[in-house]
């Protein structure tokens, strides 16, 4: 499957790549685990060349230096602002000291919106990201700000990230009934290490049509290939910020290097394509730190899992949800409790009552 195989994201006309390219790793300010401008600018060609079409940004990557590289690139190349979909994300506050210099009410979105446009040298988003669930703001006044914005011109579609299902259920509700622009996806942590999206947020989205756009698909690096059961990890620079794998993680990450081994592929492009194999939309967010970073992570693309294998990874990643209770995440048990037949089996919670058994 090439880049330029794109899919439409969510309710909506808006048609992307498979995989966004995320640009968290632009820049260097401040000092880490960031790309340099030249190093940030070839990855960027790059993905553009092969047909990517879908790039994604925040206010707050690199202090504002991921935005400000992707808006002097697109300067610099007249016209390919045009056939690109660029999102970025508000709610950080880059002004300290100053209350209303982030969050998402009516003021600090307009006023984020202003420096990011400024930024990316730009005068309008394709794609508006909450970036995290403001506990202080209605989410009606972020909602209506955005529906404003979308009005204006000024962004074309929005979506949350980091927010609580039952936000996002009231303000996709609040959207539909008032006419508002609605949600058309959720960016969300999502992974074969990473899988409690699967217990609210994922049905919410299935439901409403939404799609999913995971960040951090091979978990920070976990299923990268390069983290195994006792070697040490020396060239990430992630590596002191997050630690390494837990056992429970290392079960997973070497299920996906036996089935990556058995199909010749990276661990990286066997994680990929079981998120690509996800019911829905499912555009994960590929981040790279140099050049060689996202070829690696493009090979996702080429790779095509079988049922069976898709199940075997389902399996010893499972998660558990535990939500509302056990019993109630079980497709099983929720019919037995409904004393419904399950595969021909009768009712085990509540058997049928005979008549004699009734009392009146």
């Amino acid at each position: 499957m090439p880049l330029d195989s794109y899919v439409t994201l969510g309710r909506s006309g808006l048609r992307v790549s498979p995989f966004a390219l995320g640009a968290m790793t632009f820049g260097e300010d401040p000092p880490g685990a960031g790309s340099s401008v030249e190093e940030s600018e070839k990855i960027l060609a790059s993905y553009l060349d092969l047909g990517g079409n879908f790039i994604d940004t925040a206010n707050f990557y690199t202090n504002g230096h991921s935005e400000q590289i992707i808006g002097e690139f697109f300067a610099r190349h007249p016209g390919r602002r045009q056939h690109t979909v660029l999102a970025s994300k508000f709610f950080f506050n880059l002004f300290p000291g100053n209350p209303n210099g982030g969050g998402a009410g009516r003021s600090s979105i307009i006023a984020q919106l202003d420096e990011t446009l400024r930024r990316l040298q730009t005068d309008y988003l394709d794609l508006y990201w909450l970036h995290n669930w403001d506990r202080n703001t209605p989410v009606e006044e972020t909602m209506r700000t955005l529906d404003d914005l979308v009005r204006t011109g000024k962004i074309r579609y929005i979506g949350f990230s980091n927010t609580p299902a039952w936000v996002t259920a009231q303000a996709q509700t609040m959207a539909m009934l008032r006419g508002w622009a609605p949600l058309i996806a959720l960016q969300v942590e999502y992974s074969l290490l990473a899988r409690t999206v699967e217990g609210e947020l994922a049905p919410l989205a299935a439901d409403q049509k939404m799609a999913l756009v995971p960040y951090r698909p091979l978990k920070g690096g976990f299923l990268s290939g390069k983290y195994r059961r006792n070697t040490e990890v020396t060239d990430s620079a992630r590596r002191t910020l997050i630690g390494g794998p837990d056992e429970s993680e290392f079960t997973v990450i070497e299920a996906v290097a036996s089935l990556a081994s058995e199909l010749g592929a990276t661990p990286a492009a066997v994680s990929l394509a079981w998120l690509l194999a996800r019911a829905g939309t499912v555009v994960p967010i590929i981040g790279a730190r140099r050049l060689e970073h996202l070829q690696d992570n493009l090979a996702g693309l080429e790779v095509s899992l079988s049922p069976g294998q898709v199940q075997m990874l389902d399996e010893v990643s499972a998660p558990v949800l535990n939500y509302p209770a056990p019993m109630h995440g079980d497709l099983r048990a929720m019919l037995q409790f409904a004393g419904t037949t399950v595969d021909g089996e009768a009712s085990t919670v509540y058997p049928p009552l005979l008549q004699s058994d009734v009392r009146y």
